[in-house]
């Protein structure tokens, strides 16, 4: 039985991008719950909650996506990021399918808050890559040490 696998460097900027992204979704459905809920009434706000909730969950389907791929080896790696970005294809297809003639739902806002919601998503993942003290390579054993088996 082989030692344990030590944690990927790259899983505590992870969870950080999950915390952050989160907490700004959170304030994303707020703000344009309340701003949409001004310009379009109620079905306005929720359909701003529900495009924030949309970035909010396609941010950490990649995200946990990444974190649970990091512990198989690198063929697996990219099976399931790779199945979790068809995963969030088929989801985003398959809701502007359900949603796209719904009374309830305001378009705009929808679609507005969604595009926001990447946008700060991407922000947050860059704010939180670029705070984060990672080396250029890291992970690797030290030379001439064989204990990870490449």
């Amino acid at each position: 039985m082989s030692a344990p696998r030590p944690m990927p460097s790259s899983v505590p900027v992870l969870k950080r991008t999950l915390v952050w992204g989160g907490l700004s979704a959170l304030i994303l459905a707020v703000v344009g719950g309340v701003v949409a809920g001004l310009v379009a009434g109620p079905v306005g706000a929720w359909s701003a909650v529900l495009g924030a909730v949309f970035s909010a969950v396609f941010l950490g389907i990649t995200a946990a996506s990444i974190l649970l791929a990091v512990r198989f080896d690198i063929v697996a790696f990219f099976g399931i990021v790779l199945g979790a970005w068809v995963l969030k294809f088929v989801v985003f297809i398959v809701a502007a399918l359900l949603l796209k003639n719904q009374p309830w739902i305001n378009p705009l806002a929808l679609f507005l808050t969604m595009i926001i919601g990447v946008v700060v998503s991407l922000v947050v993942d860059l704010v939180v890559v670029m705070k984060s003290r990672m080396p250029y390579v890291s992970d690797l054993a030290p030379r001439g040490d064989n204990s990870a088996g490449r």
